[in-house]
């Protein structure tokens, strides 16, 4: 049972600005947290995916522009808060092969920076954001939290890094992480970098789709069960010192994903594959299903939205929203 009352709570969340982020901030929002929403800095003063929803002023909620590779901005942001969950990370996998250091520095010394901070200020629970990509392809499925880590590419090497960094700092100071451990999450406001999104754009747009690889398999979940994970990570002892998966346990190819896509926005484009955004053989992920039977006894949580629900509810989004994506463009 939950012991969290969010009505006035103090809640940081890092990465507030991306797809899952606001959705997070949202959900907060509307049961009452004060929450402190940590944007990376630009000069545009953009606040992200915020910006659609939230003006300066808006109730309970602050915004600090920053990076979370600055350890004295994250030890302020830090400081006062009761829950920080935290998303901000580098995620693109093509780029992450040529820029690896980015990576290294947003996704480890970031969340190094983030730990450190929650340490100091005695924080009552840390959400730490994972991926279902540090197990590389799956060596056996549906994947538990005892698979094997593998660091297929720069980006999931850059996660088991964060990864072990939290379950580090628990198991040596007693801090209070849960490792939250999504699988491949979609939605609106997903960037056209995730193959849900760019699958939509392309085919509201143009008669052909033009993809990598469509064999891999993936699972795919609807970013509002995925921000009801994360809700309930911090709500329950239970979660505290572990790794829990949240996924639907439904396996997906991505030709099986596109056709199912084109049925809904345009059934007569064609599907073809393009060299260049073909990953390279020994980094390419062939398959990811989640076990989820972790979360639903920790957590009670499972999925509520079905795949083609979800499909459904994003091609809405994205055709009206196509100003925001550039469909004849590949998305690194």
């Amino acid at each position: 049972m939950t012991a969290v009352q969010w009505k006035g709570r103090n809640v940081l969340v890092t990465g507030a600005g991306g797809f899952i982020g606001s959705h997070l901030v949202e959900e907060l929002l509307t049961r009452g947290a004060r929450v402190t929403a940590l944007v990376r800095y630009n000069s545009r003063n953009s606040w992200g995916w915020l910006d659609e929803r939230y003006r300066a002023g808006q109730p309970n909620l602050s915004v600090i522009l920053g990076d979370v590779t600055d350890a004295q901005l994250v030890h302020t942001a830090v400081t006062g808060k009761q829950t920080v969950f935290h998303l901000a990370a580098l995620i693109g996998i093509p780029y992450s092969y040529t820029a690896a250091s980015s990576y290294v520095q947003t996704n480890v010394i970031g969340t190094l920076n983030i730990l450190q901070a929650c340490r100091d200020a005695e924080v009552d629970r840390v959400v730490h954001t994972s991926t279902s990509e540090v197990y590389g392809s799956a060596q056996y499925t549906p994947i538990d939290e005892r698979h094997p880590l593998v660091g297929q590419s720069p980006y999931s090497a850059s996660k088991i890094g964060a990864d072990k960094l939290a379950e580090s700092f628990h198991r040596s100071f007693d801090l209070p992480v849960v490792i939250l451990r999504p699988f491949n999450t979609y939605g609106p406001r997903q960037s056209a970098r995730a193959v849900i999104p760019a699958i939509i754009a392309q085919a509201l747009t143009s008669e052909t789709v033009r993809l990598g690889t469509l064999d891999p398999v993936r699972d795919f979940t609807f970013v509002a069960d995925t921000v009801d994970g994360f809700i309930r990570a911090a709500e329950r002892e239970e979660a505290v010192g572990r790794t829990i998966h949240t996924g639907s346990g439904r396996g997906v190819t991505i030709g099986a994903l596109a056709a199912m896509i084109l049925e809904q926005t345009n059934p007569r484009a064609k599907v073809v594959t393009e060299s260049g955004r073909v990953r390279p053989e020994m980094s390419e992920v062939r398959q990811l299903i989640c076990n989820n039977a972790l979360a639903k006894s920790l957590l009670a949580w499972e999925p509520r939205v079905t795949l083609e629900a979800g499909i459904a509810k994003t091609v809405t989004w994205v055709r009206e929203h196509l100003d925001v994506y550039k469909a004849s463009a590949y998305a690194v």
